[in-house]
């Protein structure tokens, strides 16, 4: 494992991902909006589906890791797409934060400005699975016909929220940084360099759909 094949690997995916994602962002203009929806439950259930065979056999990931960006790519064009129709141009808004947040970080983590501490890998740690129950407690009060109160509005509340996910989402990549960092050095396989490309990915499209989210909790005020 090599920084510079984990960057190759990495530059690879978010072409795999790009590539399905304009074409599903196309539909949009061509005003195809019936095939929007089918497109988002196909690529999200592809997606979930890959990542946790990626996660659990990590040497498959030279190949469950371009499929699942292929998938990602589905969903992503599919999302962005929904939440352009309803708020013109945040998706572009979107893109230019998530962009300027992962370098800014690479910067900060490359400079030693940030450096990931135990103590600090156990806080996001720590704080990512809180937000993981939240959301998958949401998602089971919906069964119900139930919501969690405030923290999907447009209210105060709702805009913290998003801004405390944006910010641990954020620092994932920290420690996705570092990850690859000690991967390199300890001699890690070869494979890993997919599995930690496949992390970094994932990282960074958590961060892009909660910048998004937040975006238009804040369009949704005015």
């Amino acid at each position: 494992m090599t920084i510079e094949g984990t960057v190759q690997k990495t530059g690879f995916l978010l072409v795999l991902l790009l590539a399905p994602a304009v074409y599903v962002w196309s539909l949009l203009y061509e005003k195809q909006f019936d095939a929007l929806v089918p497109l988002l439950i196909g690529g999200l259930i592809g997606s979930l589906v890959l990542s946790l065979v990626t996660v659990f056999k990590k040497e498959w990931s030279p190949i469950t890791a371009p499929l699942y960006a292929v998938c990602e790519g589905v969903l992503l064009g599919a999302i962005s797409s929904l939440f352009e129709m309803q708020y013109p141009g945040i998706v572009l808004q979107a893109v230019a934060l998530t962009i300027g947040t992962a370098v800014g970080l690479l910067v900060a983590y490359a400079s030693g400005w940030i450096k990931a501490t135990e103590n600090f890998k156990l806080g996001v740690f720590a704080a990512t699975a809180g937000i993981g129950l939240v959301y998958l407690a949401s998602i089971m009060f919906r069964f119900f016909g139930a919501e969690i109160p405030y923290i999907h509005d447009s209210g105060l509340i709702g805009i913290g929220f998003s801004v405390f996910v944006v910010i641990i989402a954020a620092l994932n990549l920290v420690l996705d940084f570092d990850f690859i960092e000690h991967g390199c050095e300890l001699g890690a396989p070869k494979y890993m360099e997919w599995y930690a490309a496949f992390g970094l990915m994932v990282t960074l499209v958590w961060l892009y759909l909660e910048i998004l989210r937040l975006l238009a909790k804040t369009r949704g005020r005015k």
